[in-house]
């Protein structure tokens, strides 16, 4: 008898588990402006200069935004892009995914090395980045 009290506890402990919400889930997208590199803040455009050659995923506080940054690496040619994937928030973290698009069938790439990379800027959150 007591081993069966023992498992009927085990079994309404692992359903009583299984109810809660999980915390990755969207509650909602947010507004985001992608910045161009002229108008990123000098101390955080120095960091990105410094770190563009290689593949980075920075964020960076200044004056009530948040700036998530997101650079794939010194690329051969010219004529990338960066989309974003998906900018959302959960009840613990903001999850930012983005992709890195090639150059159009046709464009002229040749010749030129370059090292796309994008800042999106959104108000300041305290919340964790969670890079997708």
């Amino acid at each position: 008898m007591r081993k069966w009290c023992l498992m009927l506890l085990i079994v309404l402990l692992l359903a009583g588990c299984g109810m809660e919400t999980q915390d990755g889930e969207k509650i909602s997208d947010l507004e985001f402006t992608v910045l161009e590199p002229d108008k990123v803040p000098q101390e955080l455009r120095d960091v990105l200069e410094e770190k563009k050659t290689a593949p980075f995923k920075v964020t960076y506080e200044d004056e009530g935004y948040l700036y998530i940054c997101v650079g794939y690496g010194e690329q051969e040619t010219s004529g990338y892009s960066i989309a974003v994937e998906d900018l959302y928030l959960t009840s613990n973290a903001i999850c930012v995914d983005t992709e890195l698009l090639g150059p159009g069938k046709g464009e002229t790439t040749a010749g030129a090395t370059t090292c796309p990379y994008i800042v999106l800027k959104l108000e300041y959150m305290e919340k964790s980045v969670v890079f997708e």
